[in-house]
Parts: structure tokens; C-alpha cells; sequence
């Protein structure tokens, strides 16, 4: 049986295709023992034979519905409770198509269920072990959708802004303690997600539309920089911090004993 890995282990949701499966074919290359964490079983067993025979890592499957909270219960308490654990990549997510007033009750709310409260409690339960540990990461895919939401469908753009403040939020709280948090925000990515959501990709122009691989290797290296928030496809960082600089500027202003002289 192989050796634990030096680097520890790293927990990635939505590991059997796409962004998550990409994700763990880096990391195992990298040298992370990997615990991959999906619905679909069958894939991922096929796809931690595969790493593990290429790599060389332990690869360790967990199949579980993160929508249901008996699964998604079991996956925190593996975060809190195993201390090989170094790394969590919180990529599950689900997109809905059409617009709010359209949408099933059903659906919108297995969205929430995926993309914000398994995507949270994962997270806590992460920062809660690397704090106590003094090290670690959490990778969290949010989207570019975020900083556009008049663009796409509101459930699901709200869903990826709630991902991309935690994110923010928690970098205060847990990088004190030696614990690394980066958002990455992707723009429209070929993964199958476009077909389970009943959208379709091909409707868009090509050049929209980034290779998962070259996405993730671009997510990595904003990683190794040290980045908090990675968006891979804008080309110049300055127009991010420009950003940030405006929403901090409006931070004097945001709360104050009178009303702005133009409500008045």
C-alpha cells in the first residue's frame, strides 16, 4: 500500500467529471492523496483506479448526495474528524435554466441545498479542523456570474455571489491560523452542466468558452500566487483590484446616523 502523502489529503465534491474529476488528476500530479466525494460512484472508482495506477497516490471514493443531509452530515464529519485532510475543493454545484418566476419550488431548492448550505457546512467543518491544525486550504468555485448577475438566471448568480463573500468573509477569519481560502470564478467552462441544466453551450460564441483543463491549471496557479479571489480569463489583475478599490470606497459612507442629503 502506498505512503501517505506528505502534502495530506485533499477532499474535492463533484469529483466523477468536469471541473472536480480535472482537479483531481492536477492534485494527484501534485502529489495530494486524494478522497473524492460524488453521486455517481461508478465513475469514481473509474477515475481513482486511474489516478492511482498514473500517480501513484492514495485515492479513497465517497459516494454521497450532498442535497441530502444524512450524506452530506457524513462528509463533514470526515473534514472534522481525519487530520490528513489538508486541502478541500468545494466544486459541487448544480445550474438551473429560465428565470425565477418560471422555476420549480423543487428545483431552486436543491440549488440552495448544493450550491449554498453543503458548500457552507463543508466549509465550516474545514475551517473549524485546518484552524485547530494551523494549516490547510479550501477552494471554493464560485463564477464569474457573481460580478454579472443581470446575465444569467437569478437563482443561480445569486447562489455563486454567495460563494465568492463567504469566501471573502471567511479568508478574514481562518488566515490568521495558517489556513489558505481562494474563490475561483470561472466564465462559461465546458463541462456537462450545461446539459443537466438544460442549457446550451453551442448557442455561444466559442471564444466565451474555456477548456476545463486550461481552467483549472489557471485556478492552480492563481493558488500558488496566493490569490483570494481567481478569475482565469481576465487578462490584467489591476481591473479586479480597481474593483475592490471602489467597494472599499464606499465603505465610510455605508452606514451613518443621517440619510444622504439627496433622500431629503
Amino acid at each position: 500500500m502506498n505512503q501517505p502523502s506528505a502534502k495530506g489529503t485533499a477532499l474535492i465534491t463533484g469529483a466523477s467529471s468536469g471541473i472536480g474529476a480535472t482537479y483531481a488528476q492536477r492534485l494527484a500530479k501534485r502529489g495530494y492523496d486524494l478522497l473524492l466525494v460524488a453521486r455517481d460512484l461508478e465513475r469514481l472508482q473509474a477515475l481513482a483506479s486511474k489516478l492511482s495506477e498514473e500517480s501513484g497516490v492514495r485515492v479513497e471514493t465517497l459516494k454521497a448526495d450532498l442535497t441530502n443531509s444524512a450524506d452530506l452530515q457524513i462528509v463533514e464529519q470526515r473534514l472534522r474528524s481525519d487530520s490528513a485532510i489538508s486541502l478541500l475543493v468545494n466544486n459541487a454545484g448544480v445550474a438551473v435554466n429560465g428565470t425565477l418566476a418560471e422555476s420549480s419550488t423543487e428545483k431552486t431548492n436543491a440549488l440552495i441545498q448544493l450550491n449554498i448550505v453543503a458548500l457552507t457546512q463543508l466549509s465550516a467543518a474545514a475551517a473549524y479542523a485546518f484552524s485547530a491544525a494551523g494549516r490547510g486550504a479550501i477552494i471554493n468555485i464560485a463564477s464569474v456570474v457573481a460580478l454579472l448577475p443581470e446575465m444569467f438566471n437569478a437563482v443561480y448568480s445569486a447562489s455563486k455571489a454567495y460563494v465568492l463573500s463567504l469566501t471573502q468573509t471567511l479568508h478574514g477569519e481562518v488566515g490568521k491560523h495558517g489556513v489558505q481560502v481562494q474563490a475561483v470564478l470561472p466564465g462559461v467552462t465546458r463541462t456537462e452542466i450545461w446539459e443537466r441544466s438544460g442549457m446550451d453551450a453551442s448557442a455561444l460564441p466559442p471564444e466565451m468558452i474555456m477548456e476545463v483543463g486550461e481552467m483549472v491549471d489557471a485556478a492552480l496557479a492563481g493558488f500558488d500566487q496566493a490569490e483570494l479571489v481567481t478569475i482565469p480569463s481576465l487578462p490584467d489583475s489591476a481591473d479586479w483590484q480597481a474593483l475592490v478599490a471602489a467597494r472599499t470606497k464606499l465603505g465610510p459612507n455605508l452606514s451613518r446616523n443621517q440619510a444622504a442629503a439627496r433622500y431629503k
